[in-house]
């Protein structure tokens, strides 16, 4: 399971940085159009600028999930390994219960546009909106690599008396 985990989180930073790079041709597109006679102006570039932009948000939270670099504030000063752990999973009980509400209602979404098209690239909806129950599962996933790993230290005794 672990190799399994990591390589979806190596896909996910390609996908990422994928988007990013996919994301530049219809906004350049948008601003060569406004500003030069020479290329059109291109009304489905807004429309497919916004659903990247929708995948690279998501994809990127979910490997902020799997780098500890989302949802995460510092409150407390450094304590013993314990004490930090137990603190790591409360936070997770917290964001699990969002990840939980992005899956639920996410798959609801995708339920909603079921049969709808985009307005003007007129993609079939569901492809954007699925975004949501992926980031939602795969929040879920990652934590799972978290529990464990903060449980193990957790009950690991011999390591720390917190």
């Amino acid at each position: 399971m672990t190799k399994f985990i990591a390589g979806y989180y190596r896909l996910l930073n390609w996908l990422l940085v994928a988007t990013v790079a996919i994301l530049i041709i219809p906004v350049s597109l948008q601003i060569f159009s406004r500003f030069t006679a020479l290329i059109p102006s291109y009304i489905w570039t807004e429309e497919m600028a916004r659903f990247f932009f929708i995948w690279m948000i998501m994809i990127g939270s979910m490997v902020g999930i799997r780098d500890s670099a989302h949802f995460d504030v510092d409150l407390w000063p450094e304590l013993k390994p314990r004490a930090n752990a137990l603190l790591r999973l409360i936070s997770h009980v917290f964001v699990l219960a969002m990840a939980l509400v992005f899956l639920w209602y996410g798959i609801k979404f995708v339920q909603f546009g079921w049969s709808q098209n985009s307005e003007l690239a007129e993609l079939p909806m569901p492809f954007i909106f699925a975004a949501w129950p992926l980031a939602g599962f795969t929040w879920v996933l990652f934590l799972g690599e978290k529990f464990r790993a903060d449980l193990q230290t957790l009950l690991n005794r011999s390591r720390d008396r917190a």
